[in-house]
């Protein structure tokens, strides 16, 4: 720990830039310029709302602090090797060691790039071979996005943008989207809440993005929560969770009435390193996880535990559970940490499901929910699809 009065010297510096308990337009890393007049550019008389499905592609992944590779292949992660989604949403969490420089020095963005790099080099090469694909078959090609719109003049319609991204010390999301989807976004910005050292430090906490996809308002919420293995450890992540969506807050504007807060949204997932854990003798744990006996394991789960309660996430929802645990596991190896007995009892980590996704609201269908195969780090990836309703404005039937 380091002492009190170096770390409050910094938390009132940091706050005082509102760092760790803001909201802002101000997307600095990252932010794709977007028109704000679309919602109110067809007359009342001649435009209807019509409900469109899109696909949604969420995965979060707590990396270690490890600097990605140049030539780490992301296909994995993305799920490439499937149809591609419209819009991708990449979680990451501590993608910088949790050390006192990072926690109290200037945030250094170079890793949050290096991985945007490698997620766009991924999304567009898929995008170039599923279109020479498309070029090469007989017949109707499939429809691998709800809406043919105009492409944007900037880009191919193949491309994919990074709309939104940023960064709270080691947690980062960065969201990316279809190039003929642009110009249908509106109103994105973000809120960064601190839950770490002092109750508000970076080193824990979430970073909050929402936008609107036409008339929906969408709301994305990447979170790195308390850790601990103790008894009673699950407390301080339900406060937390209580912090994130009490102190998270978006900026309105003049022009139109947007939600201030997560819950006001129409559409609401949240993702990260949740860090509950499994409430079993460590060697219970192991045996059940060895033979794969997930049920028993997850009615022992601490979230499932505390949503039953109503302790935390009241009214949100989770996808059934059908893969091991995600944490926490020996460094590029298929073997859980701890599973050596020579490592002191102090250090070992039981299993758990740390690395979680779950959504709030109306109009969201989860139709896959998994884990990826990265090694990386001692996490696994999470993996989840979501068919998500939105409304959208047309005057398509100006004539009728």
């Amino acid at each position: 720990m380091w002492p009190s009065m170096a770390a409050g010297k910094s938390l009132r510096k940091r706050m005082s830039n509102n760092i760790y308990a803001t909201h802002s337009e101000d997307l600095s890393e990252t932010m794709v310029e977007t028109q704000i007049s679309n919602r109110g550019s067809f007359s009342p008389r001649k435009s209807f709302i019509a409900q469109e499905t899109f696909k949604l592609f969420v995965s979060s992944w707590n990396v270690g602090g490890i600097t990605p590779p140049d030539n780490l292949s992301l296909e994995d992660l993305l799920d490439t090797q499937n149809s591609m989604a419209d819009i991708y949403v990449l979680g990451f969490q501590e993608i910088v060691p949790l050390n006192a420089g990072n926690i109290l020095g200037s945030e250094n963005s170079n890793i949050s790039k290096t991985w945007n790099a490698l997620i766009k080099e991924t999304l567009n090469k898929r995008m170039e071979i599923e279109g020479r694909l498309q070029n090469t078959e007989f017949g109707e090609t499939p429809r691998v996005h709800p809406i043919k719109m105009h492409n944007s003049t900037n880009s191919s319609a193949s491309d994919f943008q990074c709309i939104i991204s940023k960064q709270l010390v080691g947690i980062y999301i960065t969201i990316w989207v279809r190039a003929e989807l642009h110009e249908h976004i509106s109103y994105p910005s973000v809120s960064r809440v601190g839950c770490g050292l002092l109750g508000r430090l970076g080193n824990k906490g979430a970073v909050s993005v929402r936008f609107w996809l036409w008339q929906t308002s969408i709301c994305f919420v990447c979170s790195h929560l308390a850790s601990g293995g103790k008894e009673g450890d699950e407390k301080q992540r339900n406060a937390d969770a209580a912090r994130i969506l009490s102190h998270t807050i978006f900026p309105t504007s003049p022009l139109q009435k947007l939600p201030r807060n997560i819950l006001d949204h129409d559409r609401v997932i949240w993702l990260g390193d949740l860090n509950y854990r499994i409430n079993l003798p460590e060697a219970t744990t192991r045996n059940l996880v060895k033979n794969k006996e997930w049920s028993i394991l997850l009615q022992n789960d601490q979230l499932k535990t505390e949503l039953a309660k109503d302790h935390v996430f009241e009214g949100w929802h989770e996808e059934e559970i059908k893969f091991a645990p995600t944490y926490k596991y020996n460094q590029n190896s298929d073997d859980y940490y701890g599973c050596n007995k020579r490592i002191k009892e102090k250090k070992r980590r039981s299993p758990a499901w740390c690395d979680r996704i779950i959504w709030f609201g109306n109009g969201l269908k989860q139709i896959q929910y998994n884990r990826g195969g990265m090694r990386l780090s001692d996490h696994r990836p999470v993996q989840a699809i979501f068919m998500a309703e939105v409304d959208v404005l047309s005057n398509k039937f100006d004539d009728l």
